[in-house]
C-alpha cells in the first residue's frame, strides 16, 4: 500500500511575522484631533531617534515578541474600532507595515504615530499619519525627512513638540518655509517645560494656523503612569 501523501494546508506556507512589543492598552486617545476618543495602543519596541523630552522611554529596548495574529486577536479583545500603533518608533521595525496593512483589512480605524524620520510611504493608504516634526529643542532636528511631506494626504496632521520659544520661532518658520497652512498641524508644549497657557498666547498674538494640544492622558492618570 502506497503511503498516505501529506499536503500541507496553504496557510502553512505564510510567513507568520513576529512584532517586538512592549505594550498593548486600551485607553483614552490623549492627543491629535481624535483626542478624548476611546483607542487601543500598539506600542511597538524601539527607536532610532533620543529626542531630549522623549516620554517613552522604557519602550528603546526589551519587550516581548509576538506573531501578528496574537496581536491583532488582542486588538480585536477590547471591542473598541480606533487603534494607534505607536512607539517608540513603530516604523523602525519593518512588520510594522504588515501589522498596519492588516489592522486596515480588519477594518479599523488606524491611526500611526510616527517621529517622521523613517520614508512613510509604505504605510497603508488607509491609515492616518500623525507626523512629527522635530524642533531643535528636541536634539534631533536634523533627523526631519522632510520627503514625508510629500506623502501625506488630507486627513493626516503633523505634530510639533515645542519646548520653548525658539522652538516656537522655528516651527512658525517652518510652516511658513514648507507651505504648511491649511493641513491639520498640531502644536504641543513639552510636558512640564513650557506652560499651556504661555503657548496659546503666543500662538494668539501671532495668529497661528494651528491647533494646541496638550496630552490629556497625562491630566487624567499623571505623566509616569504607563498603559493607560
Amino acid at each position: 500500500m502506497r503511503p498516505v501523501e501529506f499536503i500541507p494546508h496553504p496557510s502553512a506556507f505564510i510567513p507568520q511575522y513576529m512584532l517586538r512589543i512592549t505594550e498593548i492598552f486600551h485607553s483614552i486617545q490623549g492627543e491629535s484631533t481624535h483626542s478624548g476618543r476611546p483607542c487601543v495602543f500598539v506600542r511597538l519596541t524601539g527607536c532610532n531617534l533620543r529626542c531630549r523630552w522623549c516620554d517613552s522611554e522604557y519602550t528603546f529596548t526589551g519587550g516581548e515578541r509576538i506573531p501578528l495574529d496574537d496581536v491583532i486577536a488582542r486588538v480585536k479583545s477590547y471591542g473598541c474600532n480606533l487603534v494607534e500603533v505607536t512607539g517608540g518608533e513603530p516604523l523602525a521595525q519593518a512588520e510594522s507595515f504588515d501589522l498596519i496593512r492588516r489592522l486596515c483589512e480588519e477594518g479599523f480605524e488606524v491611526l500611526i504615530e510616527t517621529s517622521g524620520s523613517i520614508d512613510i510611504s509604505p504605510v497603508d493608504d488607509r491609515a492616518r499619519m500623525i507626523l512629527d516634526i522635530k524642533c531643535p529643542g528636541s536634539g534631533e532636528p536634523e533627523k526631519n525627512r522632510w520627503s514625508n511631506l510629500d506623502e501625506l494626504r488630507p486627513l493626516d496632521e503633523i505634530k510639533f513638540v515645542i519646548a520653548d520659544r525658539a522652538d516656537y520661532d522655528w516651527a512658525r518658520g517652518i510652516i511658513e518655509e514648507k507651505q504648511l497652512a491649511g493641513r491639520e498641524l498640531l502644536f504641543s508644549p513639552v510636558w512640564g517645560e513650557l506652560d499651556l497657557k504661555t503657548l496659546a498666547e503666543w500662538m494668539l498674538a501671532d495668529r497661528v494656523p494651528a491647533r494646541l494640544q496638550t496630552q490629556l492622558h497625562k491630566h487624567i492618570w499623571g505623566a509616569d503612569v504607563h498603559g493607560v
